[in-house]
């Protein structure tokens, strides 16, 4: 295996080394490095201890010196240091209550959570696989150091981190890992949201975001997202689809590029499905307003996950449109942009694109043609500029109480009324055009 270790970090091992001390590469680095991938980050586990860490090395940060990593500067990078330890026991489901430095790399690679993680490298001492990781590797495998259980309970993420780990890898689970999940799922409401939302996030990113389906399977989902659960099992008895709304869900967020607004629309666009199903006569299954209950579900999922306001705004209003059928006309394109917004229009039709993708592959065709041409009607009024927002209008609000128009209800209906017709017809943004049309409307 050829292992390519970054300027800074073959500096920080040598200049421990040399002062006495053992030092390696640790985790997702050895990880990436086995695999052919070259890792963005290093970190670093020595025998030295904090203190004599700070003094070896001139540029450093107490990120935690409680647990002993200090952050060492090495050509303007930082590196995180950590003394070998052995943490005490996990009270609250996600922190050691205490830690203890250690002597050995052994000790340290025995706290850690998944073999494949628990691997150790130094260019002057090799590599280090006391757990079995290299063969895991091999085998597509996540797989936990020692007790599933006993990982989990000292901390609940690890459930996550091993979901996240099978997406981002595309490997399987283990039969224990998968065992212990289920039996301590309850144990992740220990956990803080913002820990879960940048596992989820993750997940989403991944060249496998299906696996978010594995949430369910675990039993993780009832507890992250009661919303979401329920989208598994929920029927959708049309011709227009073949899973029911979770697997629908899971074939969406594949199918959407690699984009964390368009993968979480993808997530949300049905969830409010469940809530809304009905039956006709004939017993097929429709979902009338699932889109507003979609939204709403949405905003709630992501207050609480604490997405900031503008993620929040870009994928409720994506949930919002994405069942609009939007015809492929100058007007019917700027009626979508003058709703949506310019920035939200490509990833709309992008939404629509992968929503259709996760449906009966019988309509796929005709329906990714309409979307194509709705796609190009669009280049063109962009590339025209043609007008289909308020503010481009060559009339405002001002200029209508110069006409005798009250401030407020009446200005807003006329100006929307101006600027319908300026959607059809580009030509009539004309100012003298819509002075003399407004004046018309006022005497209406």
């Amino acid at each position: 295996m050829d292992f390519k270790i970054s300027d800074g970090a073959a500096k920080i091992l040598d200049t421990l080394e040399k002062a006495g001390f053992s030092a390696y590469i640790v985790g997702g680095a050895v990880r990436d490095m086995i695999m052919g991938k070259q890792p963005h980050d290093f970190d670093i586990a020595s025998s030295a201890r904090p203190e004599q860490i700070q003094q070896l090395f001139p540029h450093t940060i107490d990120t935690g010196i409680k647990h002993g990593t200090v952050t060492v500067i090495e050509n303007k990078t930082g590196f995180e240091v950590t003394t070998y330890r052995s943490d005490g026991a996990y009270n609250d489901s996600r922190h050691p209550d205490s830690v203890r430095f250690m002597p050995d790399i052994k000790d340290d690679l025995a706290r850690r959570d998944f073999t494949v993680n628990a691997m150790a490298y130094s260019p002057s001492l090799g590599l280090v696989d006391l757990y079995g990781g290299q063969e895991d590797l091999r085998r597509g495998i996540i797989r936990c150091v020692g007790n599933a259980k006993e990982r989990f309970r000292e901390d609940a993420l690890r459930m996550m981190r091993a979901v996240r780990f099978s997406a981002v890898l595309d490997f399987e689970l283990d039969a224990d890992i998968q065992t212990a999940i289920r039996e301590l799922s309850g144990l992740i409401c220990r956990v803080s949201v913002e820990r879960i939302r940048d596992e989820l996030n993750k997940i989403l990113l991944s060249d496998r975001p299906e696996k978010f389906e594995l949430l369910h399977e675990l039993c993780l989902l009832q507890y992250i997202m009661p919303e979401a659960e329920c989208c598994f099992g929920t029927p959708q008895k049309n011709k227009y689809h073949i899973y029911d709304v979770g697997r629908h869900t899971m074939a969406v967020v594949a199918a959407a590029p690699c984009d964390l607004t368009l993968r979480w629309a993808a997530l949300m666009h049905d969830t409010g499905k469940p809530e809304c199903l009905s039956r006709d006569a004939s017993g097929i299954i429709h979902f009338y307003g699932h889109h507003r209950e979609s939204m709403k579900i949405t905003e709630d999922i992501m207050h609480r996950l604490r997405f900031d306001n503008e993620t929040i705004r870009v994928v409720s209003s994506l949930v919002e449109c994405h069942d609009v059928r939007v015809e492929a006309s100058p007007a019917a394109v700027k009626r979508m942009l003058a709703r949506i917004g310019g920035d939200l229009f490509e990833k709309l039709l992008l939404l629509q694109e992968a929503d259709n993708r996760g449906k009966n592959p019988r309509y796929l065709e005709e329906k990714l043609k309409r979307i194509d041409e709705v796609r190009e009607v669009y280049k063109t009024v962009i590339a025209e500029h043609q007008p289909y927002m308020l503010s481009e209008l060559l009339v405002n609000g001002r200029d209508l109480i110069k006409l005798g128009y009250r401030a407020g209800r009446e200005i807003g209906d006329t100006l929307h009324k101006l600027l319908e017709e300026v959607i059809i017809n580009p030509s009539l943004n004309d100012r003298e055009y819509l002075l003399r049309r407004a004046r018309q409307l006022k005497k209406r």
